[in-house]
């Protein structure tokens, strides 16, 4: 039986030779200005999961500007934080600052997201929600969203909102209506379901807030495309021997401090996998896909929602208006050719994956490997680990051509910060675009790519992806999004 990996379900080369190491610190960090703003509320010591999403995040606290770090209650844990584990984690992260620091700059002291680290109440719920329930982490919240900054704020929630339920009711108590009105409108939620019976309050009182969330029961959640075991791919860099040999074990004090799979593995790290800037994430576009998944913005039905799924308890309310919530991707999965081009056999029969969670898990190869690879940084030298590719366009990332004209797509002038050769694949994510019907690409693997726009009667949106791998140890990869606007010939 021929062996299927996420690797070539997306295209990509994942070969394991190693790279010349080029002994340079890298030069390529993100701007302070450009960092996605990230404030968490974590019901830690709920579930080993949110421990484990926090190390994954503290990997990458120089791609973010963490405002808060907040102990919360949910529906699993209903009277007591640990703000004190927070902090735990964070003095673990302390210890391999200084070696992360010779891969990419900034990275936060410990102590300065120390001071991040916040508590509220430990009550259940809307039971948090009212006069006289301020807390240290609501207040904390309510600076953060109020600051002067133009920047949105992505308030991401693993465990239950009532924290957030509770700035904003601080804020609308005390906020005039226009001032109010521009601060929400920098706010974002992605919650990992709900956790508590405040989030469905939340998205009726504030009917205009960005809202990412798969409500209801957890079994139709986005967001368990992250650990999922799908039949017929290799799960493998989501099992417990990969999770030991690439993170806990010989990984230095961050890496042993990440605990075991109890239920399922970082169902919480979606919520800010689609922040990092990888080339193909855009935050504010979550219809467009991406690392944490995509969604699209409508109104659930109560059916869709599985109010009778596993939730843990919490009641499920039609939704009243629209949420960023669940879309559907289509994948198909090809072997792997072991002769001249490697992204296509036309002669082996395909297998065709849809849903919301494969939204996440076709991109499960490479965030695993970067986090691999992270966890690497925390004790190796420059020269002795891998570090992502730079991918470059020879062209604009947004096209506008005529149905029939040639659209020209060029990566050639990517880069490697290590010295290693660099495989490519350009592919057309088609729920991403207005056009429904498939553009041909021969072969996909070409930094360099020549195409023909369709006849199109309306104008039609196209998004190609370059996915630009490295053949590093382990292979690390970078996009690149060029939308494509089509316009008919006359």
């Amino acid at each position: 039986m021929l062996k299927l990996t996420l690797a070539f379900l997306l295209g990509g080369a994942a070969c394991a030779a190693g790279g010349l190491a080029l002994a340079a610190p890298a030069e390529r960090a993100v701007a302070p200005g450009s960092r996605q703003r990230l404030f968490v509320l974590t019901d830690m010591e709920a579930d080993p999961d949110d421990a484990q999403s926090l190390i994954r995040l503290l990997l990458y606290a120089n791609q973010l500007d963490i405002e808060g770090i907040v102990a919360t209650t949910s529906v699993h844990l209903k009277d007591a934080v640990h703000p004190e584990s927070i902090r735990t984690l964070v003095r673990r992260y302390g210890q391999v600052q200084p070696n992360l620091l010779k891969h990419e700059p900034g990275f936060p002291a410990a102590d300065r997201l120390l001071g991040k680290v916040s508590q509220a109440l430990p009550v259940y719920g809307m039971a948090g929600v009212g006069d006289g329930k301020d807390s240290p982490g609501s207040d904390l919240l309510v600076r953060a969203i109020k600051a002067d900054d133009r920047r949105p704020l992505w308030v991401t929630a693993w465990g239950g909102t009532n924290t957030l339920a509770q700035a904003l009711y601080r804020l609308k108590q005390t906020t005039p209506a226009p001032q109010l009105d521009k601060a929400l409108g920098r706010l974002r939620v992605h919650a990992i379901s709900d956790q508590d019976d405040s989030g469905a309050w939340i998205r009726k009182t504030f009917p205009s807030l960005f809202y990412v969330v798969s409500p209801g029961g957890y079994g139709n959640a986005t967001w368990l495309g992250i650990s999922a075991v799908v039949d017929g791919i290799d799960n493998a860099n989501v099992g417990n021997a990969w999770i030991a040999a690439n993170i806990q074990q010989g990984h230095g004090p961050l890496g042993a401090a990440y605990p075991d799979v109890a239920w399922g593995m970082e169902g919480d790290t979606p919520s800010f996998l689609g922040l990092l800037p990888n080339g193909l994430n855009v935050p504010d576009r979550p219809d467009w896909g991406g690392w944490g998944g995509r969604y699209t913005l409508r109104t659930p039905g109560l059916d869709e929602i599985d109010p009778k799924g596993f939730n843990g308890g919490v009641p499920v309310e039609a939704e009243t208006r629209p949420i960023w919530t669940n879309a559907s991707d289509t994948m198909t999965s090809r072997p792997r050719m072991e002769y001249n081009r490697f992204h296509r056999d036309d002669k082996a029969a395909p297998k065709e994956f849809t849903g919301p969670k494969v939204t996440l898990w076709r991109w499960r190869d490479d965030f695993q490997n970067d986090f691999a690879a992270r966890m690497r940084w925390t004790t190796r030298p420059y020269a002795g680990a891998n570090h992502p590719p730079r991918p470059a366009l020879g062209h604009a990332s947004q096209l506008t051509v005529r149905a029939g004209a040639p659209i020209r797509l060029d990566a050639s002038a990517s880069t490697d910060p290590d010295g290693d050769s660099l495989s490519y694949h350009w592919f057309q994510y088609g729920e991403a675009g207005t056009l429904k019907s498939s553009i041909p690409i021969g072969a996909d693997n070409l930094a360099r790519q020549t195409l023909t726009a369709p006849d199109v009667d309306k104008p039609e949106t196209v998004h190609f992806i370059v996915r630009v791998t490295d053949k590093g140890t382990p292979a690390l990869t970078r996009y690149q999004r060029v939308v494509v606007n089509i316009v008919p010939k006359n």
